[in-house]
């Protein structure tokens, strides 16, 4: 196995502990790790703290303060602040090509920047702390949140007690050092009881849980390529060509995204395509979108045809948009374009 191959491999361990509710697989209870004293732990004076009794965080991800392409002002019928969002319906779910032709699916999780927010998680030493839910501390509509979470490693003593720290002040105060880390998860945050079925991975398709100031938040986790920070500390980019029902005009405000993707008559199947899929080393679910003109779609099939499409729009945004699901073509095509940023 190459050097990098190994490193690939201690990454995607770490991201996925980064995104799990507890590293041992058990639902984290009050008495998670055991109860110490306050002069043996130096934290707190009531021991763990149980997600299960916690006040569970409200999450809007459709109002005006977070919400790009999606704002619940703009329609009424997404759902309200904190319910459930069902993102195997659309407008959260999209079925594109891959670059080669290949048949893909992934969810939609807005706009958003290339300014990764961190996720603290726990370690005694080499060890992550069994139990500990990782803690975070902004939500949606928040200045600094991001679906895109920088792993940062907080160094506790060895009898700590596992979720007796519960926010990012309570770390502060301990005085624990905290050490950021090059690497990346994809955990967008949601109300309880979101639901995304589908996973490129064998991943659990489950809501995680974590601390958010004392209460429990709750997020998906998408792990179909290990990532890490690419110059400057970024969320890495990859391209993505789209369609629009009406090509994007300035000057017509129901142009573009308000107009939705092109598909074929009587199917949810656009011809978005992607650069390239999960298992190329260029992969990365922050797509930036161009669009190409929509009198093009019946001869956009991948990517090299995509490309020669005449453009109506560059650039236009940088888009959550994990893949989920790859066909591969019927001759067995599954290849990549490189171009992404790294």
């Amino acid at each position: 196995m190459s050097g990098r191959s190994r490193a690939l491999r201690v990454v995607a361990s770490l991201s996925l502990a980064a995104c799990s509710s507890s590293n041992s697989g058990a639902v984290p209870t009050n008495d998670a790790g055991g109860v110490t004293s306050e002069a043996s732990s130096g934290v707190g004076d009531s021991g763990a703290k149980s997600p299960d009794t916690a006040s569970v965080v409200s999450v809007d991800r459709f109002g005006d303060a977070f919400a790009h392409l999606f704002k619940r002002s703009a329609n009424s019928s997404l759902p309200a602040a904190n319910a459930p969002i069902d993102c195997d319906e659309g407008p959260f779910i999209t079925h594109g090509l891959g670059p080669n032709g290949e048949k893909v699916v992934y969810y939609n999780f807005d706009v958003l920047p290339t300014t990764p927010a961190s996720i603290y998680v726990f370690f005694a030493g080499a060890t992550q702390v069994a139990g500990q839910l990782n803690v975070v501390d902004v939500l949606p509509g928040d200045p600094g949140y991001n679906d895109f979470w920088l792993i940062t490693k907080v160094a506790v003593p060895s009898d700590y007690v596992a979720n007796s720290v519960t926010s990012l002040a309570e770390i502060t105060t301990a005085g624990f050092a905290k050490t950021p880390t090059n690497m990346l998860v994809n955990c967008p945050v949601v109300p309880a009881g979101s639901t995304a079925a589908l996973r490129y991975t064998s991943e659990s398709s489950a809501l995680q849980r974590g601390w958010y100031r004392d209460q429990v938040v709750n997020y998906f986790s998408f792990d179909e390529h290990a990532l890490t920070t690419a110059t400057g500390g970024a969320v890495p980019t990859a391209p993505i060509l789209v369609a629009f029902n009406i090509d994007p005009d300035a000057s017509n405000p129901a142009s573009g995204p308000p107009s939705g993707f092109v598909t074929e008559t009587g199917t949810m199947q656009t011809h978005n395509v992607i650069s390239v899929l999960p298992t190329d080393p260029y992969y990365s679910p922050l797509w930036v979108v161009s669009a190409y003109k929509s009198a093009s779609f019946p001869a956009v099939s991948n990517w090299t045809t995509a490309s020669q499409a005449p453009v109506a729009g560059a650039n236009l945004a940088d888009v959550n948009c994990p893949v989920v699901a790859v066909s591969v073509t019927p001759d067995g095509g599954s290849g990549s374009v490189d171009g992404g940023s790294d």
